[in-house]
């Protein structure tokens, strides 16, 4: 009997092969924070030599998971693009169970109560606060689940009222959903959700805290996030 294989599957095992190894998991993981790491600091987050680390950073890059800077001396390295990114969010959402083993300490405790109460997603917002705004979103109408993801004409008419700018060029969705690895509920990504979440950081509602992707909602947040979505403050702390 002949049969044929699948042309897209050298490809496939070659990409499973770079994601199949804990250091450079790590650094995928690392970098959903969505800004430049140097190779320096991804080598003390993965607890690894330099050199070892610059030896996996260059097969990610080499198998287009990566993309590479220079500035000066300093090598610094994020994420391709937003499809990388959904790839590492998808397989890690699927490996959660397993990843939410209890804490061996007071520190990796405190990080990880940050980390489900907010954070960054590579460049959209996760964690109880990601799931708090889409729920408002999709609460007033803004949002639709039903089909996908789907931002309504009352959607598209809040972001431009609230001042955030949806860029509607290249092919990205405008909306995509995002399961949430922490809540496994899906948070809102894509376009509205990248822009959303800069302009939270942009406006100080949100805060970058620690050296992972938490951040914390401000109070100027709280009241922007009430006044705009409803959403109560406790909810948020």
């Amino acid at each position: 009997m002949t049969t044929t294989r699948d042309a897209a599957a050298p490809g496939l095992a070659r990409l499973a092969g770079l994601i199949a190894d804990e250091t450079r998991a790590a650094c995928l993981l690392a970098l959903l924070d969505g800004r430049a790491w140097t190779a320096g600091e991804l080598a003390r987050h993965a607890g690894v030599a330099a050199s070892t680390l610059s030896e996996h950073l260059g097969k990610l890059v080499a198998g287009g998971l990566l993309a590479e800077e220079r500035q000066g001396r300093h090598r610094y390295v994020r994420l391709a693009d937003a499809r990388v990114a959904q790839l590492v969010e998808e397989l890690a959402a699927q490996v959660a169970p397993e990843a939410a083993r209890r804490p061996r300490t007071l520190r990796e405790s405190t990080a990880g109560s940050a980390m489900a109460r907010g954070r960054t997603c590579y460049d959209h917002l996760a964690g109880r606060l990601g799931i708090a705004v889409t729920d408002a979103l999709s609460e007033r109408g803004l949002l639709r689940q039903d089909t996908g993801f789907a931002l309504t004409d009352a959607g598209l008419a809040w972001f431009d009222t609230a001042g955030i700018r949806l860029a509607r060029t290249g092919r990205r969705p405008l909306a995509r959903a995002c399961l949430d690895w922490t809540e496994r509920r899906p948070h809102l990504a894509g376009v509205a959700g990248a822009a959303l979440c800069r302009h939270t950081l942009e406006a100080g509602w949100c805060v970058r805290i620690g050296s992972e992707r938490a951040v914390k909602v401000t109070a100027a947040g709280e009241e922007a996030l009430s006044e705009l979505l409803g959403i109560d403050p406790a909810t948020l702390r």
